[in-house]
């Protein structure tokens, strides 16, 4: 019998087990739907067009373009090795796309299969060519034996284009060798000011390369000239193979200085001539700037130093603006405000008034252990209305190093990029033992949470996604981040946020820092030591200039003068009575009210009772009956009780300590805040209710609570007067104990609580006859 029970007892264990298992299956199937919903190794901003059954008709087939396609699965490990070549192809020919431009489609997609299938796709990856003005129905030239590093696959791209002549692109220049006879009468048939030679062997991809890189540059046009040309090269001199040379319309020639001679430090060096500009913006990149901001005024600066202003900016403009957008911080965006704070206030290396206001606002965030915050609360701590000495922080933005030739280019984006490329080398050259990744979790957290530009903000999140894990000390960081913006500067060169006189390109440039680039193989390569050595020469404390600063007393002074302001425009608005009385009181007094609440609310219900005897016995009557209950006044809320401050004496230093300000003003003001915002409705409430229950109130002799608690009537409902204030009296408490959740929350917790009980007790009982019958049954003989 013994076992039989035991046997019993474990069928069931093993059914709960079942429900746990089906349970589990339901939750994972959901994690594995939303895994494949991201699935696939490419997105948009790797520069590569991604494929699907509903574009790739419209992309593929007569287009102006040649286009090269990989079709791969998403969980083939060879295509997922592969998939940073093919990035680092997209990247590198990206000022091609005129010409040709790389696809991708990932067959393992059930939506995509069919297609792969039209497209005779049998192994992954699938390198496949596509002419421009392909004809509908074209399978495309298949490449086998694909090269695994972008140099080889590049020159084949240019031997693909050279080997379909007959559907040559139109945006594609000629790519084969100019003679002399060309060179001479070439500026008779086109209207450009500069001719670029590159003088080079057969073999020599170079000439090609550079010619494709300038494709979409005006007012240039480049040819390759083989060294074979003795003609052309012994009337030019040319003696070094590769070189590059300006030819002029008058026949006048000057060779191209550069650091080493490959095909970036060409391409660069003609990108930047005077006049020469990307298709579509606007020549005249190296002119005056007066021109293009004829409503501003336009601040000379040094493109090689980082201005203080460009930072001041970026703080007022990502505290003022961004971070007031959100008027109740709370969760995620509170703990990341909190970081970005806390990193600026250890590592911004800003003028001592601006550290003053900085650290006052860390040192309030740190003690501040609420959930949430309303911006109200830091708006009045980065105000600042007197309470801590020589702490301000500019009131507008004056963009100094990071202007742009229009209004809306450049400016508060660069001034982020700026400062945070400071703090990550600040961070690295301090010896502080905190988290080495702190000021990339700090940017990564705000940029999430604040950062205007949503779609940047995407973005940026899935580069951190995708390799931020791979940042291991501070001095990786400042690497990381120096690529990372090499990566955007890439994809956003040529779009219409790009400023024409200042274009997106790899920084630093060759002629800012030629120790940084090198040549290996006739590739561009980054010296990454020499390129932390000048992050941490660009980036340093010392280095920041002060050009067009406001000096910190002039500061002081605005700050003082629009503290004034608003204190006559508040005196102007509060009108006669109390609150007049209360504008005109001294600071002395303040103190003395703040010390003394208690004192104050006894004062203030003194004169309610004063004004209510004013009106008429009934509304005295009320009063004492609200002091023999226990009441406050429904006409007057209590204030909350705020530590004084005494003043502050005057000091020698320049940085105060700010943990005695914080601790009994920042604190106690939020407190403040919050209570006002609860007294204004329940004041107006009360009054109402003051004006419905007047005229029925009557004198009468105190009665007993217990008494009076006993007047309910058969719905449960207080009867009478005092009854109504004893309800009142429980809603109030029960306001309390819900925390903030409206009525509808605490009811849905009561009712999903009491399901779950009851589905708990069913299955109870519901093993508990199942096991009493199955012990009714064994007993049986």
């Amino acid at each position: 019998m013994a076992q039989q029970r035991c046997s019993a007892t474990s069928r069931n264990t093993e059914n709960l087990r079942t429900v746990f298992r089906a349970w589990t299956y339901l939750f994972t199937s959901l994690l594995l739907l939303s895994v494949t919903a991201k699935a696939g190794l490419y997105t948009p901003t790797d520069q590569i067009v991604l494929l699907s059954p509903d574009n790739i008709d419209s992309v593929i087939f007569n287009s102006s373009r040649s286009l090269l396609v990989e079709f791969y699965a998403s969980w083939c490990g060879h295509c997922i090795a592969f998939s940073p070549t093919w990035k680092g192809l997209a990247r590198d020919i990206k000022e091609w796309k005129p010409a040709v431009d790389l696809a991708a489609m990932d067959c393992a997609e059930r939506r995509n299969r069919e297609t792969c299938y039209n497209y005779n796709i049998q192994g992954y990856p699938t390198i496949k060519f596509f002419q421009a003005f392909s004809k509908r129905g074209s399978k495309g030239l298949h490449i086998r034996d694909v090269p695994h590093d972008v140099k080889t696959l590049r020159q084949g791209i240019v031997n693909l284009l050279e080997s379909n002549v007959e559907a040559w692109p139109p945006a594609c220049p000629p790519l084969e060798p100019a003679s002399e006879v060309e060179i001479d009468n070439f500026f008779d048939s086109n209207n450009v000011e500069y001719l670029a030679l590159i003088f080079e062997t057969a073999d020599s991809y170079v000439g090609r390369e550079v010619t494709l890189d300038l494709l979409q540059y005006e007012n240039i046009a480049v040819r390759r000239v083989l060294s074979s040309e003795q003609g052309l090269v012994s009337r030019m001199r040319v003696t070094d193979f590769p070189s590059c040379y300006l030819y002029y319309a008058n026949g006048n020639y000057t060779r191209v200085t550069v650091n080493i001679e490959a095909r970036s430090f060409y391409s660069y060096a003609l990108q930047k001539l005077p006049r020469v500009a990307r298709a579509g913006k606007p020549q005249g990149a190296n002119d005056s700037h007066s021109k293009s901001t004829v409503d501003r005024e336009w601040r000379e600066f040094n493109r090689s130093r980082v201005y203080m202003a460009d930072l001041e900016s970026a703080l007022h403009y990502s505290l003022r603006v961004e971070v007031a957008a959100y008027p109740e911080i709370r969760g995620e965006a509170l703990s990341a405000l909190k970081l970005y704070i806390s990193v600026l206030a250890k590592y911004f290396p800003g003028r001592p008034v601006v550290m003053n206001l900085v650290q006052a606002l860390d040192s309030w965030l740190t003690d501040y252990k609420e959930f949430k915050v309303s911006y109200s609360s830091i708006k009045a701590v980065l105000d600042n209305a007197g309470e801590v000495p020589n702490a301000v922080l500019p009131n507008e933005e004056k963009w100094v190093g990071c202007q742009g030739s229009q209004p809306h280019y450049r400016g508060y984006p660069c001034s982020v990029w700026t400062l945070f490329h400071l703090l990550t080398v600040q961070a690295a050259e301090s010896t502080s033992s905190s988290d080495p990744l702190d000021v990339l979790k700090a940017m990564r957290s705000y940029v999430k949470n604040f950062f205007g530009c949503r779609e940047c903000a995407t973005h940026f999140e899935s580069m951190a996604e995708d390799s931020m894990g791979e940042v291991t000390n501070r001095t990786t960081s400042v690497l990381w981040l120096w690529a990372r913006h090499n990566q955007v500067n890439s994809r956003l060169a040529g779009a219409l946020s790009e400023d024409p006189q200042f274009p997106k390109i790899q920084w630093p440039p060759p002629d800012m820092c030629p120790q940084c680039h090198s040549v290996t193989g006739g590739e561009h390569e980054w010296k990454q030591g020499a390129v932390l050595d000048f992050l941490r020469s660009h980036f340093a404390a010392d280095g920041i200039l002060r050009d067009h600063l406001e000096g910190e007393a002039v500061l002081l002074a605005k700050q003082a003068e629009t503290h004034a302001g608003q204190q006559e425009a508040e005196k102007a608005v509060r009108g006669p009575g109390r609150r007049a009385r209360e504008a005109g009181e001294t600071v002395g007094e303040e103190e003395e009210e703040t010390q003394e609440g208690p004192v104050e609310q006894q004062q203030e219900e003194e004169e309610d009772l004063e004004e209510q005897m004013a009106a008429g016995k009934p509304g005295r009557e009320r009063a004492e009956a609200d002091q023999q209950w226990g009441h406050i006044s429904p006409s007057r809320n209590p204030k909350p009780s705020i530590v004084g401050l005494r003043r502050q004496k005057a000091r020698g230093e320049d940085i105060v300590d700010l943990d005695s300000f914080i601790n009994q003003h920042y604190k106690m003001r939020a407190v403040r805040d919050a209570a006002a915002a609860v007294a204004v409705p329940e004041r107006n409430i009360r009054k109402a209710e003051e004006r419905l229950w007047a005229p029925q109130l009557q004198p009468k002799e105190p009665q007993d609570y217990v008494a009076i608690r006993k007047k309910r009537d058969l719905a449960g409902q207080y009867v009478g007067v005092e009854g109504a204030e004893l309800e009142a009296q429980e809603k109030h408490w029960i306001s309390l104990l819900s925390l903030g959740f409206s009525r509808l929350d605490i009811s849905l917790c009561v009712l999903l609580y009491c399901l779950s009980s009851l589905c708990l007790l069913a299955m109870y009982l519901y093993f508990k006859m199942k096991l009493r019958l199955r012990r009714g049954k064994m007993a049986l003989p």
